[in-house]
Order: structure tokens, then C-alpha cells, then sequence
């Protein structure tokens, strides 16, 4: 089986209000349970912010820290997850199932080799 990750792609700025984003968490929750059932699962996790992230370069010998974020934009990666699948189009399919109930663009990324 190969390894993808799903990184949900979300516009910077307010998040929904609570009652709707409740309902998604829900939904959400329930797409990562068909997927532990299916033993497909691996990970998955919301992240914070890109102003909360730091970028770690070298810089000639020293490694500097800078505070994020990495680069200005309007979207940022809001979230990942890391899912095992059997095919590409098993992995766009289950994807899709996130973007339907985000209304997010999900960007479907395989691994290199086996991890």
C-alpha cells in the first residue's frame, strides 16, 4: 500500500462559527472512523495557525529561527492526514469526501518510497 497525505487547505483568517463548525468536526470524525475501520488510517491532526510556525535555515554556520509564517498567502495548510490506500484513485475518492464536507480544497500528496 502506498502512503498519501491529504493537506486541507483553508484561507487565513476567522474560522467558521462554532455551531458550524461542530457539525464538520462530526463529519469529520466519522470519515476518520469508516477509515480506521478499513485499517487506511495512519494520522491526522489540525495545525495552528501559520503565524504560530517558526522556519529553521542555515545561515553560512549557524542555524537561525525566524518566526513564521514560512511565506505570506491567503491559504495556509490547516490541517493533515495520512491515510495508506491501494490506489491513487482510492485516495482522490476519500479526499473528496473531505473536500464535500469542508467545502475545502484537499491537496492528495503520495510519499516518496516506503515510510
Amino acid at each position: 500500500m502506498k502512503r498519501y497525505v491529504f493537506n486541507i487547505i483553508q484561507p487565513v483568517g476567522e474560522k467558521p462559527p462554532p455551531e458550524e463548525l461542530e457539525k464538520v468536526m462530526a463529519q469529520l470524525a466519522e470519515i476518520r472512523r469508516e477509515l480506521e475501520l478499513s485499517e487506511a488510517w495512519v494520522f491526522g491532526c489540525p495545525l495552528r495557525g501559520p503565524g504560530e510556525s517558526a522556519v529553521v535555515r542555515l545561515e553560512g554556520e549557524d542555524v537561525i529561527a525566524t518566526d513564521g509564517p514560512y511565506t505570506e498567502g491567503k491559504e495556509h495548510i490547516g490541517g493533515l492526514t495520512i491515510v495508506k490506500m491501494e490506489t491513487h484513485d482510492e485516495a482522490l475518492w476519500w479526499a473528496g469526501r473531505y473536500s464535500r464536507v469542508t467545502g475545502l480544497p484537499v491537496e492528495v500528496r503520495p510519499f516518496e518510497g516506503e515510510c
